[in-house]
């Protein structure tokens, strides 16, 4: 049997595209470009072009008919059709844009973490170690911070086949998930539906990168709320915060540690109820004084005997409690004895909370005593609105009272400088705005650990953090149930018979 051209060339056509589809493949399974599967595909290319060599005679004679024109046209169109969707996504992949929908912006970085990450001056390496893919959320999650840096570097691997790797991470289970920055490593911490959350993920980075933990310490001994109560009225949740920030925690009495201790970065004084001996007051002001970071928050009728300590600051603590006659708490299930805050004073702390709500429920006022001789470059941070006052004490009926209207001012932070040193002294008129059940309304977390870090010197943590989800859950009563009930069942039905039947009515 002779063999024509054209023979040739449907062989070398066949086998040309075998030999590209077989070295795509392969490429595609192992992830990397092998020299056999790189060869397999210059091969391919090579006898394609082959084939139209041996072929150009029927190509040619082919393309002349008519019916061959019209379908030339057909495909050409199809495949630029093929090509402008394979460049739009293309750019779309190499553009990456997500939008997110949600109220809370749950699927978007945070401020805080956009400006922890777009900070790295070095890679961390970010590893989990499992057998099976990581599962989407995660690799989406992953996305997101790469996004935002490239010094951000993420893969899976399986330990069984890698195990110089685990040895090298310190990876001891199964589904590990590990951050190192040079020699320091930490474990992330999973979620319990064993996924990562960007706060976890966030602060674990932070700690690695960090070279120094800072320490707040909660002075006790005077009714203060407690890092470790876990109940509505505790801290726990602040407790949590901040180490989630990169911070150590600490409790510490002035009396059994005569005076604060050199560990300290801050010192958190957090709704006394009982006031400090003059000798624990000299000690707080002395530590100011020293170059002290504090955070003192005073709740209504209470004294902690800071009054010397204030007016070397030009601070005013109103011996009151601000009501809120707007209405507003009852979106949050309260009354006028919790006011809302939306207007904020020139501040790092304030910064990002511009637009945002914060609550204090029982609140008194803080603001700048003389604004004449502001020595100690003090800002008002919180201002209530106009539908807001103050009475001396909380009664069952309360009066409108013009003459100590708002805006209010519940907080202030003040600052001076003696060469390198540096005082900073934050008083707000509430400590209930930071308990467990408190903490997470609005931006009220926001405010609290913003202090924190202005206090500790750490304005480039201080921003928006990671979001959760807002509770959109309806509870009913018994009665609001058997109305629904009674829809269901009996109305709903109802209403389709008679319209099928009237309906049947007028067709007859």
């Amino acid at each position: 049997m002779k063999w024509e051209r054209s023979d040739w060339a449907e062989v070398f056509a066949s086998t040309g595209a075998a030999a590209i589809i077989g070295g795509y493949v392969r490429y595609s399974y192992q992830g990397e470009l092998l020299p056999f599967s790189e060869g397999l595909m210059i091969a391919g290319g090579v006898l394609l072009l082959a084939s139209i060599t041996f072929g150009f005679g029927g190509i040619v004679k082919f393309f002349s008919r008519r019916s061959s024109q019209l379908g030339t046209n057909t495909a050409i169109l199809s495949l630029a059709v093929i090509a402008i969707l394979a460049i739009v996504n293309f750019v779309s992949y190499r553009h990456h844009k997500r939008f997110d929908l949600t109220s809370e912006k749950l699927y978007t970085l945070s401020d805080q973490t956009r400006k922890i990450v777009g900070g790295l001056s070095a890679d961390v390496n970010i590893v989990r170690f499992a057998k099976v893919p990581p599962p989407t959320e995660l690799t989406d999650l992953m996305s997101e911070y790469k996004n935002v840096s490239s010094h951000i570097k993420f893969q899976n691997v399986d330990p069984t086949e890698k195990p110089e790797i685990a040895r090298e991470y310190g990876a001891r289970h199964m589904g590990d998930v590990i951050v190192a920055f040079g020699p320091r490593k930490e474990n992330l911490n999973l979620t319990p539906e064993g996924g990562l959350s960007e706060g976890d993920v966030t602060s674990t980075i932070l700690k690695v990168t960090r070279d120094k933990v800072k320490m707040a310490c909660f002075v006790t001994g005077h009714g203060e709320k407690s890092l470790s109560d876990s109940g509505a009225e505790g801290y726990a949740s602040v407790d949590q915060g901040l180490k989630k920030e990169g911070y150590n925690t600490n409790s510490i009495n002035l009396v059994t540690e005569n005076g604060v201790p050199p560990t300290c970065d801050v010192v958190v004084i957090a709704g006394p109820t009982q006031g400090f001996f003059p000798q624990e007051a000299l000690m707080v002001h002395k530590y100011l004084d020293a170059g002290g970071k504090v955070l003192v928050e005073e709740d209504p009728e209470t004294d902690p005997k800071f009054d010397d300590m204030y007016q070397a600051w030009n601070i005013a603590v109103g011996n009151n409690i601000v009501v809120d006659a707007s209405g507003v708490g009852r979106l949050i299930g309260t009354g006028p004895e919790t006011p809302l805050v939306l207007e904020y004073g020139d501040s790092p702390i304030t910064k990002n909370l511009q637009g945002g709500m914060t609550f204090f429920h029982l609140a008194r006022t803080v603001s700048v005593a003389d604004k004449s001789k502001n020595d100690s470059q003090g800002v008002e941070l919180l201002k209530t609105s106009d539908r807001t006052f103050t009475i001396p004490k909380l009664e069952k009926e309360v009066k409108f009272d013009p003459k100590t209207a708002g805006p209010l001012s519940l907080g202030v932070a003040a600052s001076r400088r003696s060469g390198e040193q540096s005082d900073r002294l934050v008083v707000l008129g509430d400590s209930d705005f930071a308990e467990n059940q408190w903490i997470g309304l609005q931006r009220n977390g926001d405010l609290f650990f913003n202090a924190i870090d202005w206090l500790a010197q750490d304005e480039s943590l201080i921003s928006i953090r990671p979001k959760s989800s807002t509770n959109r859950r309806i509870t009913l009563s018994e009665g609001q149930v058997a109305i629904l009930r009674w829809i269901e069942l009996i109305l709903l039905p109802g209403l389709v018979i008679v319209l099928g039947i009237s309906i049947w009515w007028k067709r007859r």
